[in-house]
């Protein structure tokens, strides 16, 4: 019997730890902010210009989407969804670079498949783990 009791003790607290896991909070972080921190400069690419929800010169290729996660373990939600937003631009900006694109236009987040424009907030949605964010823009000339 108190192995029995154990057991079902054990199996609680694991289906509470996983409960605790399986947090999915959308945060609306500012672009700019993101854009400033040390780590952007290290990781961007100042040659391709980024333009969020503006439309800006002749679009070569429609609709790129990038999708990144990052361990957020040991990190505020902050600052891995920076990490994750950062990554994700990055990834466009090289998309750019490989078809001969300067710039990358109408930058929307893309959560989900649903776009959500700002010029000044990006979305991320951070879990007990990972945190993310997708992004969708053009590349342009």
């Amino acid at each position: 019997m108190k192995k029995f009791s154990k057991v079902i003790t054990l199996a609680a607290l694991l289906a509470c730890v996983s409960t605790a896991y399986a947090r999915d909070d959308k945060l609306l972080l500012s672009i700019q902010d993101a854009i400033n921190a040390p780590e952007a400069a290290q990781v961007l690419n100042p040659k391709i210009k980024v333009y969020f929800a503006q439309s800006s010169g002749r679009v070569v290729r429609a609709g790129l989407v990038s999708n990144r996660k990052t361990n957020s373990v040991g990190k505020t939600d902050e600052e891995a969804c920076r990490w994750a937003f950062l990554s994700a631009v990055k990834q466009l900006q090289e998309q750019a670079v490989a078809h001969n694109a300067s710039k990358v236009t109408n930058i929307v987040s893309y959560y989900k498949k649903n776009s959500m424009a700002s010029t000044k907030e990006y979305e991320c949605h951070a879990g007990g783990v990972i945190a993310g964010v997708a992004l969708k823009g053009d590349l342009a000339n």
